[in-house]
């Protein structure tokens, strides 16, 4: 998908959401199409403790390039831009392994389900470390 071109991400992404729609298990399977994202260091035009300087995805897309906040981001809007989850509570915890000193930027469903911390596949929320801290939380809305 990565090194397509701009038209053919978007396709694939619009994809991708089709395939949410009835997938069994639709987690790892955004786990799996976002885990090979072209990653680059910390994004300093995004805040991901606002909103407001969220792109869209389709700016992100259009980028093609993931620092660890947008790839989260991506997970979450590729499952809050379907029918089947738009409904749902789709949100990104950031969160610090106080063990690791390490952050990760969480997707959670339904506060059942999180993504983006075990790579290509879904963890039960209960199931995280408990020396994790969550330092924000923000629900992602499909208006983007």
């Amino acid at each position: 998908m990565f090194n397509l071109t701009v038209d053919d991400r978007l396709s694939s992404w619009a994809a991708l959401r089709r395939q949410i729609e009835t997938a069994d298990n639709p987690f790892d399977l955004v786990s799996e199409f976002w885990q090979p994202a072209p990653f680059v260091p910390y994004n300093k035009q995004i805040n991901p403790h606002n909103p407001k300087s969220w792109p869209t995805p389709w700016e992100i897309i259009v980028e093609n390039h993931y620092d660890d906040f947008t790839k989260a981001l991506m997970m979450a809007y590729s499952i809050k831009f379907t029918k089947r989850f738009k409904d749902s509570t789709v949100d990104i915890r950031i969160c610090l392994d106080k063990i690791k000193n390490t952050y990760y930027n969480i997707v959670c469903i339904d506060n059942k389900t999180a993504i983006n911390y075990q790579d290509f596949e879904a963890t039960p929320w209960e199931s995280l470390p408990d020396s994790f801290s969550m330092e924000n939380l923000i629900e992602v809305q499909p208006s983007g």
